[in-house]
């Protein structure tokens, strides 16, 4: 569930909002519905890195991959695919430990307020 409600809620607002989005809507996706920390780290990892990956072959590929081979010829290599990969796991990444600290802020909150 964790993995559908990112990846659609990703898609959708990243259109129109910067890629940071992502931090948000994982805090806050699995801060409600994550049921483990496994599920809450993996799920939107798995999410972001997917779409993240789906999104750039489909920016790249139809253009022969002009630009992504210009843009990994200035950070020095000649293979475009590597820069995807360290784009879409910079994401992937940044969505796991969000949705980790979203699970971990919930189980602090309910501690906190089933102690007084």
């Amino acid at each position: 569930m964790v993995f559908i409600v990112v990846i659609i809620l990703a898609f959708l607002l990243q259109m129109l909002l910067p890629w940071w989005i992502i931090i948000i809507i994982c805090f806050v996706t699995c801060g409600l519905i994550g049921k483990t920390g496994k599920i809450a780290f993996w799920q939107p990892f798995l999410a972001v890195l997917l779409l993240w990956t789906g999104m750039a072959l489909f920016k790249t590929l139809p253009n022969d991959n002009v630009l992504a081979i210009r843009v990994a010829e200035m950070f020095g290599t000649k293979i475009w695919w590597i820069l995807l990969a360290i784009g879409s796991l910079s994401g992937a990444i940044t969505a796991g430990i969000c949705g980790y600290c979203g699970y971990h802020f919930r189980k602090a909150i309910l501690v906190t307020k089933t102690n007084p």
